[in-house]
């Protein structure tokens, strides 16, 4: 009896696993990031990151009726950036962002649309990628370095799921991702204080497909 109910419960277990909705897609948008606030004696600036082009991709798992849970992967290209009174000191760069999250959405195949949220975390990797050199404008304010740093990031956002076939959804959806300034990159000079956290707001549009 015990090892027919054993059984009975492996094979419960297989049958709710081959059950589990798997989606996999890849997505596209917009990098925008508002500057902080350099500010020393000899006046302020904007520190931060340019906008930039972004692409992705994610593989997630419908773990209930309304809510999933995805592994995601950003790629954003974010060049470091200082500016004031019309001068400006850019330096080349990019970021990478791997994180967990956990979807709510408000339907799954009974739809045609979908309305979900998002909210999660993981971790953003800041790269500077330029040259350095000996002059670098702005420099009373900060320095743009050619190193790394990776720092803990939180992400919310919310978006629209559209089926297109039995397995095919076009996504749309925006995010914010928050983490701590990276002074590793851009490094403040001595006696100036910046901002201690970064936004980052990313617009995106991807594919889907759902087994």
């Amino acid at each position: 009896m015990k090892s027919l109910r054993f059984s009975l419960l492996i094979l419960a277990a297989a049958a709710a696993a081959s059950a589990q909705q798997w989606e996999v897609g890849g997505a596209v948008g917009g990098s925008f990031l508002p500057g902080v606030t350099a500010s020393g004696p000899s006046g302020s600036a904007t520190a931060g990151f340019k906008s930039g082009i972004t692409a992705g991709a994610f593989i997630g798992q419908n773990l209930y009726r309304h809510l999933s849970g995805e592994i995601r992967y950003n790629f954003m290209q974010s060049d470091l950036k200082l500016a004031s009174g019309g001068t400006t000191a850019a330096f080349s760069g990019n970021t990478h962002a791997i994180y967990y999250d956990l979807r709510f959405h408000t339907s799954r195949r009974e739809s045609h649309a979908e309305w979900y949220a998002a909210v999660g975390g993981g971790m953003k990797i800041f790269r500077g990628t330029g040259t350095e050199s000996a002059y670098q404008p702005l420099s009373q304010f900060a320095y743009l370095t050619k190193t790394q740093a990776v720092k803990p990031m939180l992400s919310a956002g919310a978006g629209v799921k559209f089926r297109l076939t039995p397995h095919m959804s076009l996504r749309t959806e925006v995010r914010d991702f928050f983490t701590p300034f990276p002074k590793e990159l851009i490094t403040p000079a001595p006696g100036v204080k910046v901002g201690r956290f970064l936004h980052d707001f990313v617009p995106m549009v991807g594919i889907s497909y759902e087994q």
